[in-house]
């Protein structure tokens, strides 16, 4: 599939940022929206849902998309997930805003797309849509769920509840060939950390970015970790950076009291480093993914070139051939050439969002 980025004139996420909430401002003042601008360097705008309008609305949905999520209650709790900034970043003092309020927020125009009715309703998701992304069109968007990535730690599971299961699958005690009663084994269970996947579409995984800076870093000895890396990843090809620090100079000895001060010895200094990997963020994805024999796809903007640059640096790290083609990006742009028409001018105006 040939990529709209490459003919797109490359965005930072600062610079998608503002024109976003130029954007937001502009829509939230013609049509007399409920918002508020948050304070700072770069200020953001921030949508609220208005009861006192006719079946609610919010004006960082497509009014259809906003009526489909409402109405579905796995749909709508995704609607108080708490912005990690909210509490530094005031709008005003009772506003407590939360992460899809924001213009920026790329789990927002996620379900902008996918719950609006013509893209998935009566349980069938959009063939066009279903195709492009490879699932059945009987795939059920689910958001924000908790696979769990497997660690190389393991612990013992409860032992009311090992015991209680022990007590219901064996009635009589076990004895072993010399008659003295033993414990059977206790199942272990791995343990798995809580990285977060924005969308399942049946057997696939979606990560959706928009303005966000980076896919997170991490030190190795964190990515060091999971249980599947190596079988997954060829660690030595994950994209990394190498980090210096100066080093602090120690206090200067006084010799002014001496009549020969000591001869100077040339002293060799080593500057600190160390490494962090790139990507972080895509590597627990492709590892949730690999985990749960699923597929995995990147959604973001074509008009972010680094963010594409990271996916494909991470992608030619993968060395399981069978399970590296389940991998792929895709952007908004060439996921706009599947929507209804409605959508496609409010992703235009909202986002600056184009089909491919």
């Amino acid at each position: 599939m040939a990529h709209s980025h490459q003919t797109t004139a490359a965005w930072s996420a600062s610079l998608l940022r503002c024109d976003l909430n130029a954007r937001a401002q502009h829509l939230a003042t013609t049509n007399g929206l409920l918002y508020e601008q948050t304070a700072g360097t770069e200020p953001s705008i921030i949508f609220g849902h208005e009861e006192q309008a006719e079946q609610g609305r919010h004006g960082n949905f497509h009014p259809a998309s906003y009526a489909a999520i409402c109405a579905n209650p796995d749909w709508s709790r995704r609607l108080l997930k708490v912005h990690t900034a909210h509490r530094r970043v005031r709008a005003r003092a009772d506003w407590h805003w939360k992460e899809l309020d924001c213009a920026n927020s790329s789990d927002a125009l996620l379900m902008n797309i996918f719950c609006h009715p013509a893209v998935f309703s009566d349980d069938h998701l959009n063939h066009t849509v279903a195709n492009l992304l490879g699932v059945p069109s009987t795939a059920q968007p689910d958001f924000g769920i908790h696979p769990g990535v497997p660690l190389r730690n393991t612990r013992a599971p409860n032992r009311k509840k090992a015991s209680h299961a022990i007590h219901q699958r064996e009635q009589v005690p076990l004895f072993s060939n010399n008659g003295v009663f033993e414990q059977p084994p206790q199942p272990i269970e791995p343990l798995k950390d809580r990285t977060e996947i924005d969308l399942q579409l049946g057997n696939l995984f979606v990560e959706a970015k928009l303005t966000e800076s980076n896919f997170q870093t991490a030190s190795l000895r964190l990515i060091e970790r999971y249980r599947d890396l190596e079988a997954v990843f060829d660690i030595e090809r994950l994209p990394h950076k190498i980090l210096t620090h100066s080093p602090t100079h120690p206090p200067t000895a006084d010799y002014s009291d001496l009549e020969d001060p000591p001869s100077a010895r040339p002293t060799t200094t080593s500057t600190p480093s160390r490494t962090i990997i790139q990507g972080y963020q895509l590597i627990r994805n492709v590892l949730a993914a690999f985990a749960a024999n699923a597929s995995f796809c990147v959604l973001c903007d074509s008009r972010r070139h680094d963010l594409i640059e990271i996916w494909y640096s991470v992608l030619a790290a993968v060395h399981a051939p069978d399970f590296a083609w389940r991998l792929k990006l895709l952007t908004w742009q060439e996921l706009a050439t599947t929507l209804p028409q409605d959508l496609k001018t409010f992703l235009e105006s909202k986002y600056g969002i184009l089909p491919a």
